[in-house]
């Protein structure tokens, strides 16, 4: 692995039943990326963008090659060692917010903090430093049906960074959002990448996420087609 890198792929191959015969969802993906990067996966539906990024968040395996995240190879771990991986070092925000409707903004953001061996004390200050992050600190009693869209991803958010993982990952975060929250939610995201390091990798075909990138990895039928870094970002 070298210094920087956190994640790797060499010959990714994914392929899913299908019928008598197999579709191939991924086909030699060889990348890698470095702590800190905001990039991002882009493609149309079926390019193979949320297979990898599943992956990465070792929710999947690979049928060939490999992948390392963070010095791990995926296809290696066990079921309780790849959730240890997902509990102690990976955030995810998905565009369906998966907010838990019946707690508090709060309780929400201090889920993934009771699975780790915080006191009372500190969780309290993580999760307020999450929402102070996001903005959602005057929220903190409310629960998700009382709150807009652009508020639960941002909660979504939160809960993602709360335990300042070394990367999140981001799958089509503002399919659901208006313009307006669609940028409030991705200039907070880059603050957060500024702020903390914190490595952020997305899939998507928005382009409202796509002008955010500082790197743009171009998906489709399951091979990199295209991978660019943008200057000035």
């Amino acid at each position: 692995m070298e210094n920087l890198s956190i994640i790797k792929t060499t010959g990714l191959i994914k392929t899913f039943p299908m019928g008598k015969s197999e579709f191939t969802a991924l086909n030699g993906i060889d990348l890698n990326f470095e702590k800190g990067e905001f990039a991002g996966f882009i493609g149309p539906s079926g390019s193979g963008k949320t297979t990898l990024l599943n992956i990465i968040g070792s929710l999947d395996v690979p049928t060939k090659g490999e992948a390392f995240v963070l010095g791990h190879s995926i296809s290696k771990l066990s079921a309780k060692e790849a959730a240890q991986l997902r509990k102690v070092s990976l955030g995810f925000i998905f565009q369906s917010y998966n907010l838990l409707a019946v707690h508090t903004v709060f309780e929400n953001v201090e889920f993934p903090l009771l699975l780790l061996k915080y006191s009372n004390s500190e969780r309290k200050k993580m999760v307020m430093d999450a929402l102070k992050w996001v903005g959602l600190t005057d929220k903190v009693k409310s629960k998700p049906p009382q709150l807009s869209g652009g508020e639960c991803q941002r909660v979504a958010i939160a809960r993602a960074m709360v335990k300042k993982p070394s990367l999140v990952l981001a799958d089509e975060p503002t399919a659901n959002l208006d313009a307006a929250n669609s940028h409030h939610i991705l200039q907070t995201m880059e603050n957060l990448n500024k702020e903390f390091k914190t490595t952020f990798l997305f899939a998507t075909h928005d382009d409202k996420v796509i002008s955010y990138l500082h790197r743009k990895v171009y998906l489709l039928d399951g091979k990199v087609v295209k991978d660019e870094i943008i200057a000035n970002k």
